[in-house]
């Protein structure tokens, strides 16, 4: 079932990455710098206004700055911000305002191919957000090197599932509008609950359960622990539900495009 799935994904693909960074680079002053602006300004407000109050916090058995806690998170909403949005309004408004989609499919391009590009492009940008907010958090200290150096290659990976999760969403949607029941009842929940802002730990027990089942919560735990150097046992289980997360959700978001472009 999954090979017949993902027989029809070529290298082709790639040339839908090629064409979504082309387009991308000739307006890129517009696309991406604004909207990295945000999560700067949480780190600015969280980490030294708060962080004025909260000034440490107990993770994994030692006290570290709240700044060095929340900079982890940041950058994994950063990267879950990007390859979502990426696969919902902007492929989206290329499927269906632009038929950028229809003009491929023209091609030889099967829809596997235009699919899988607009993944790998969503994933490419998440990537490129993270190591902005890399650059930008290390000039503060935050991070540990050389493990963090690992946030680059996980942001790709964790940047293609939430790419395919957006995927699976412009699937399903009829009008650009609906995107806004995902973006209030998935990614919100998400970025408040996922122990971006605070431990876990520190939420009731009912709460840490749901927040174990949101792909976020893992990023952050993965992340937090590359970026401080702190690797326990739970990394690898939080590493191996992105991966196993990220596989499935690419298939799913292959099967629901297809029955959504194929009439």
């Amino acid at each position: 079932m999954i090979t017949a799935i993902t027989q029809n994904v070529s290298w082709r693909c790639l040339r839908v990455w090629q064409r979504n960074a082309t387009v991308y680079l000739k307006t890129w002053q517009v696309n991406f710098l604004p909207p990295l602006l945000e999560p700067m300004f949480f780190l600015f407000a969280f980490g030294f206004g708060l962080g004025q109050l909260l000034k440490t916090v107990s993770y994994n058995g030692t006290e570290i700055s709240y700044l060095a806690f929340i900079a982890p998170g940041i950058i994994s909403t950063v990267i879950m911000n990007y390859a979502f949005f990426e696969t919902t309004f902007a492929s989206f408004v290329r499927m269906y305002f632009q038929k950028t989609f229809d003009a491929i499919l023209a091609t030889p391009l099967l829809v596997e191919d235009v699919v899988t590009g607009e993944l790998l492009w969503g994933a490419t940008k998440a990537m490129l957000a993270s190591c902005l907010m890399i650059i930008f958090v290390s000039f503060f200290g935050l991070l540990k090197y050389p493990s963090a150096l690992w946030i680059i290659p996980v942001s790709f990976v964790s940047g293609l599932l939430f790419a395919s999760i957006g995927m699976i969403f412009t699937g399903m949607v009829r009008q650009i509008e609906q995107f806004n029941f995902p973006f209030f009842l998935f990614i919100t929940p998400m970025f408040l609950f996922s122990g971006v802002f605070f431990p876990i730990s520190a939420m009731p027990g009912w709460v840490q359960k749901i927040a174990l089942i949101l792909p976020l919560t893992h990023l952050v735990i993965v992340i937090r622990q590359l970026a401080m150097n702190q690797i326990s046992p739970f990394f690898f289980v939080s590493l191996g539900v992105l991966l196993t997360l990220t596989a499935v959700c690419f298939i799913l978001s292959l099967v629901m495009m297809k029955k959504r472009l194929v009439k």
